[in-house]
């Protein structure tokens, strides 16, 4: 990876998300400007939050939507198969890997077996004499 600094906001390298060993460093003066820079644009795939204040992480894990999240790192959060991997927004719908993975390409379906002595024939069509005679008698018929 290549970390770049000054890159100025207008950039072509800013107006895309980057899939490549590009990574622009942007400085702030504030967590507050840091975050509302972050949510004025679209959710990113990826978020890498450095800092050693787990106040500050809270704050920006809080506050701030993106696909996944590797802290003090990059890109080491999509390498782990227990976590959840995917995007939000434009970034993607939906995750893989781990258990979230597994429920999401899976397909849950649902089957009832009934037993030969049961009580569902009382309750469903077709319906026998005592059901028809006591369905006229309730319409007044």
């Amino acid at each position: 990876s290549m970390a770049l600094t000054d890159v100025p906001l207008d950039a072509d390298l800013m107006q895309e998300e980057i899939f490549g060993p590009l990574l622009p460093i942007l400085a702030y003066d504030s967590l507050d400007e840091a975050i509302a820079f972050i949510n004025d644009r679209p959710a990113p795939l990826a978020l890498y939050c450095f800092s050693n204040d787990q106040t500050s992480v809270n704050q920006v894990l809080n506050r701030t939507q993106s696909g996944g999240v590797t802290i003090n790192g990059t890109m080491l959060h999509a390498t782990q198969d227990d976590l959840p991997f995917g995007g939000v927004g434009q970034s993607g719908t939906g995750a893989y890997h781990g258990y979230e993975g597994f429920v999401r390409l899976s397909h849950a379906r649902g089957v009832l077996t009934l037993s030969r002595f049961n009580m569902s024939d009382k309750v469903s069509a077709p319906y026998g004499r005592l059901t028809r005679l006591v369905t006229r008698f309730m319409l007044g018929k």
